[in-house]
């Protein structure tokens, strides 16, 4: 098991999820309870941070930051079990430390719940579909086109912030660590069952879609 990776995974999961909680924080101080300008606030600050973060670690580690990620990479023998393990509690110990991170910074209380319910088959499905999505954007453009993977993967999730029901959350991890943010970015601790299982199916639906779709041929030029 590579170290250096496991820390990368670590700290790209916490400067992502700070991302996510402090600007979600920051976006509705200033949006003066215009919620759509506050989601477009959260929304172009993930957007930047992956294409930061995919750029920076994934000669490291790949760059998981994502449960749904590291699960599907395993299936399909690109790391081995322990390695799987370790990525998974590293984005998950370094992701909670980044949303408790976010609250300093903003003078908020560290420790927090989330007291907004998320849920329905309309969310549910909405998970499913960016997950499924992100996962069929980081396969695919790693096949093809290896170069625009940050990209891609930083635009699809921008993207998906706003065609998706749930607003994409499309990580389990990051579900965990914002149900303890009782903050714009927030979810209720008994809402996360439902969007992990959502998640879940949706990597896995990618991972079993992937094959037919992009099937082996010539990459085009970078």
């Amino acid at each position: 098991m590579n170290r250096q990776a496991v820390l990368a995974e670590a700290l790209g999961s916490g400067l992502l999820f700070a991302t996510v909680i402090g600007s979600g924080i920051m976006a509705e101080r200033l949006a003066g309870g215009n919620v759509a300008v506050a989601l477009l606030g959260n929304t172009l600050a993930t957007g930047a941070i992956l294409f930061v973060l995919v750029t920076m670690l994934g000669p490291v580690s790949g760059a998981h930051l994502n449960p749904a990620v590291t699960l599907v990479m395993r299936l399909r023998g690109r790391i081995g079990t322990d390695t799987a393990f370790a990525y998974g509690a590293a984005q998950l110990a370094g992701g909670v430390l980044g949303v408790w991170i976010a609250h300093l910074m903003f003078g908020v209380p560290i420790l927090q719940l989330s007291a907004k319910v998320r849920g329905g088959p309309g969310q549910w499905t909405g998970e499913m579909v960016a997950t499924f999505g992100l996962l069929v954007t980081i396969l695919g453009t790693a096949k093809l086109r290896p170069g625009h993977v940050p990209a891609s993967v930083a635009l699809y999730i921008t993207a998906a912030y706003w065609f998706t029901s749930s607003t994409s959350f499309a990580n389990p991890a990051i579900t965990v660590a914002r149900s303890l943010s009782d903050s714009f970015a927030g979810i209720a601790p008994a809402s996360v069952p439902g969007f992990v299982a959502a998640q879940i199916t949706g990597a896995i639906a990618a991972h079993l879609a992937s094959d037919a779709v992009f099937p082996d041929m010539p990459k085009e030029p970078a």
